[in-house]
C-alpha cells in the first residue's frame, strides 16, 4: 500500500520537536552548512513514498531518485529542505529495532529511536518463551528497554505462574497484566509514554496489539487500527497491522504499531543474548577450560549450576540454540591484512 497522492495523512502536531522526540543527541549531528535544514521525523514508510512530521505539522517527504525507502525506519529522524520537503539526509539513530528474515543478509528495519518495547504475549497458548527471548534480544541489541504485557488474562488458569515465567526471562525486567481495551491500560503504561517518549508494539498477531494502539491513542486525531479476533483453539490471530507508522499518544509521547512477526531469526546480536541470560554468561569464566561449551566438558560451572537446580536445563537449551543461531547468522568481520575476526563478540556501546 502506497501514499495516495494530494495532501499527507493526518497526524496529530507536536507543540515543539522536543515533543516529538528531538534531542540534543539529533542537534548535535546537524553541520553548519546545514543550519537552514528542517528536521522531521519519518512517520510512515511505504515502498516508494514516505511522510514525515515536524513541529509545523504532517508532510509527505520528497525522495532523491532511486532512494531505498527500507533504508528507513518510523522514527528516524531527517533533514528536509523547508520549502520542497525534499529529503537531505537521515541523522544516526540513539537506538535501533532490527530482525534478522530467513535467507537475507541486510536485518529488516521494524523501528527507530524508540525509548521501549512494548512485548505483547498473551496468557493462552501464545506464550512462548523462546519467542519471547527472541524479542528481549532485538530489543536489547537495539539499545531498546523491553516491557511484557500479558492479556487475555480472563483465560488463564494461573496468571500469576504465567507472570514469574515471564519475569524470570531476564533481570530486571517489567511485566504487567492488562486488558487492551480497557481506559485502565494506558493508564498504567503512562510511566513508559510521556511527552517526548516513543514506545513500539511487537508480538503475534491477535494478542491485543492493534487494541492497545488505539486505547494509548484514544478517541482524538488519529484514525483507529484494524483490530481481529484470535482463535481460540490454538490461539492464533490473523495479521491486522500491515504497515509501521507513528500515532500520538493521547496523555503524551508517541506509538509506533508494527505487523505481526511470523518469524524473529537472530542475527549480529551477541550483546542483546549476553543481555538476555546474564546469568549464564556470568557463570561461564568459572568453568575449567575457556572455551567449555557447557555440553559435557569436566568443571563446567554452568553444568554444575543446572545439577544443582540454580539454573533451569531448558533456560540453557534455548541459550545455546540461540547463541548457536547467532552464530550462523552474524558474518565474520575482515580484521587486519585480512585475517576473520570471529562472530559474536560482544559491541561497545
Amino acid at each position: 500500500m502506497e501514499l495516495p497522492d494530494g495532501p499527507a495523512p493526518a497526524v496529530a502536531r507536536p507543540s515543539s520537536l522536543a515533543d516529538l522526540g528531538w534531542s540534543a543527541f539529533f542537534a548535535d549531528q546537524r553541520r553548519p552548512d546545514e543550519a537552514d535544514l528542517v528536521p522531521m521525523r519519518v512517520a510512515k514508510v511505504h515502498r516508494t513514498r514516505m511522510a514525515g512530521l515536524g513541529a509545523d505539522g504532517p508532510a509527505k517527504l520528497v525522495l532523491p531518485p532511486l532512494a531505498d525507502t527500507g533504508a528507513f525506519a518510523v522514527g528516524d529522524w531527517v533533514l528536509v529542505e523547508p520549502a520542497t520537503r525534499a529529503l537531505a539526509r537521515r541523522l544516526d539513530r540513539r537506538t535501533v529495532l532490527a530482525r534478522h528474515t530467513e535467507g537475507s543478509t541486510v536485518p529488516q528495519l521494524a523501528a527507530a529511536n524508540v525509548d521501549t518495547l512494548f512485548i505483547v504475549t498473551s496468557h493462552n497458548a501464545d506464550f512462548n518463551p523462546d519467542r519471547l527471548e527472541r524479542y528481549l534480544a532485538m530489543a536489547n541489541e537495539g539499545g531498546v528497554d523491553p516491557v511484557i504485557l500479558l492479556t487475555k488474562a480472563d483465560g488463564a488458569a494461573d496468571a500469576a505462574e504465567c507472570e514469574r515465567r515471564a519475569a524470570a526471562l531476564q533481570r530486571g525486567l517489567p511485566v504487567l497484566t492488562l486488558d487492551p481495551r480497557s481506559p485502565d491500560a494506558a493508564g498504567r503504561l503512562a510511566p513508559w509514554c510521556g511527552a517526548g517518549r516513543t514506545v513500539a508494539l511487537v508480538g503475534s498477531s491477535g494478542v491485543g496489539k492493534s487494541t492497545l494502539v488505539n486505547t494509548l491513542v484514544g478517541a482524538g486525531d488519529a484514525p483507529p487500527q484494524l483490530t481481529g479476533a484470535i482463535r481460540e483453539r490454538d490461539a492464533k490471530g490473523r495479521h491486522t497491522t500491515t504497515a509501521r507508522s507513528l500515532h500520538r499518544i493521547a496523555a503524551g509521547g508517541w506509538v509506533i504499531d508494527t505487523p505481526g512477526m511470523r518469524t524473529l531469526n537472530i542475527g549480529d546480536a551477541a550483546f542483546g543474548l549476553d543481555t538476555l541470560f546474564a546469568e549464564i554468561v556470568e557463570l561461564a569464566p568459572a568453568c575449567r577450560f575457556s572455551d567449555c561449551t557447557h555440553l559435557h566438558e569436566p568443571g563446567c560451572a554452568v553444568r554444575a549450576a543446572v545439577a544443582d537446580g540454580r539454573l533451569d536445563a531448558d533456560r540453557v537449551a534455548r541459550w545455546r540454540r540461540l547463541t548457536e543461531e547467532n552464530r550462523a547468522n552474524t558474518p565474520a568481520a575482515t580484521g587486519p591484512r585480512g585475517n576473520r575476526v570471529p562472530a559474536g563478540r560482544p559491541r561497545r556501546r
